[in-house]
């Protein structure tokens, strides 16, 4: 009794799997173009695009001295507005959860405010927000850290009050 071998399946599929193998490349190899025959005169300028690309926005990698400033930032914002923050535990459905991403410059001036996370119940929270921030420039200087994105996060009560997450006192549970 002989027991069955995978050589004889082997041989015959041997052939069909190199010429599956070389239609593969065919179809991902690029079709060759010609070259565009060279000229004396100059190409004419590309024209800008209508829509031009925005520019990609760099988030400062959270260091100690990023979240070291981060506290004086907030610190600052909270010396700004001490009537407006919330005391104490905050509650457990905070009305509205807005990362703020505040690019300021070498001397604290904020150049930009801009939103990662926008609560899409509360659309009116993060005007609210940005006009707080630009009020509370300058912020503290940031030293050798230079200009930067300092981002926060605000959690915003129904009161119009809020914490920030970097000197926040908790949730209550209930």
């Amino acid at each position: 009794m002989t027991l069955f071998s995978f050589d004889r399946l082997r041989q015959p599929l041997a052939p069909a799997l190199v010429a599956l193998a070389l239609a593969g490349c065919a179809l991902t190899d690029k079709p060759k173009t010609e070259e565009p025959a060279r000229t004396d005169t100059p190409a004419p300028a590309a024209a800008a695009p209508e829509n031009p690309v925005a520019t990609v926005r760099l988030i400062t990698a959270q260091t100690p001295a990023v979240r070291a400033y981060r506290k004086l930032g907030a610190e600052a914002i909270y010396k700004k507005y001490p009537k407006r923050i919330y005391r104490g535990r905050i509650p457990p459905l905070v009305y509205a959860v807005v990362v703020v991403e505040t690019d300021i410059d070498a001397q604290g001036n904020v150049t930009n405010v801009t939103f990662s996370r926008v609560p899409s119940h509360a659309p009116e929270v993060p005007p609210k927000i940005a006009e707080l921030v630009r009020a509370a420039s300058p912020l503290p200087n940031p030293g050798k850290l230079g200009a930067h994105t300092y981002v926060e996060t605000w959690l915003w009560d129904k009161s119009g009050n809020f914490q920030l997450d970097t000197l926040t006192k908790g949730q209550r549970s209930r």
